[in-house]
């Protein structure tokens, strides 16, 4: 009996919320600091996958206005541009670096691909903008 079902866009934006402190920190955490580009790298990785995530139209977007397939597009682009970096931008013969955006890239690729692509309901968006229009001016 197979009762596999896709995650939904909830557990998605608790992926992204993961991983992007875990990309930002992973130069000082698993230590290849002397790899500038690599790092430099990495703080792009999450500050991209920050934006993304922040502008999604997903439960977690705080300026819903970017479609959710518009958004596993980009992670999917992202990963697949992580598994290449080590060579792009020549530091495969560091190891920790190397492996580093290897497992960014993977993890990118399997939470895109278990996630479930349907958009946002409608009728759910325009509740949570009600709620938002509702929140004090900051």
């Amino acid at each position: 009996m197979n009762n596999w079902q896709p995650i939904s866009r909830p557990l998605h934006g608790i992926a992204d919320v993961a991983y992007i402190p875990a990309v930002a920190s992973a130069p000082e955490t698993v230590g290849f600091t002397e790899e500038e580009t690599a790092t430099t790298l990495c703080r792009a990785i999450s500050g991209g996958t920050l934006v993304s995530a922040l502008v999604t139209r997903a439960e977690w977007g705080a300026v819903k206005v970017m479609p959710y397939k518009a958004h596993l597009a980009i992670d999917f682009a992202t990963s697949l541009f992580s598994l290449a970096a080590p060579w792009l931008f020549g530091f495969a013969k560091n190891e920790k670096a190397r492996n580093t955006f290897l497992v960014m890239g993977l993890t990118g690729l399997v939470v895109g691909a278990l996630s479930r692509p349907e958009e946002m309901d409608p009728d759910k968006v325009q509740k949570l903008q009600r709620k938002a229009n509702n929140l004090p001016a900051l």
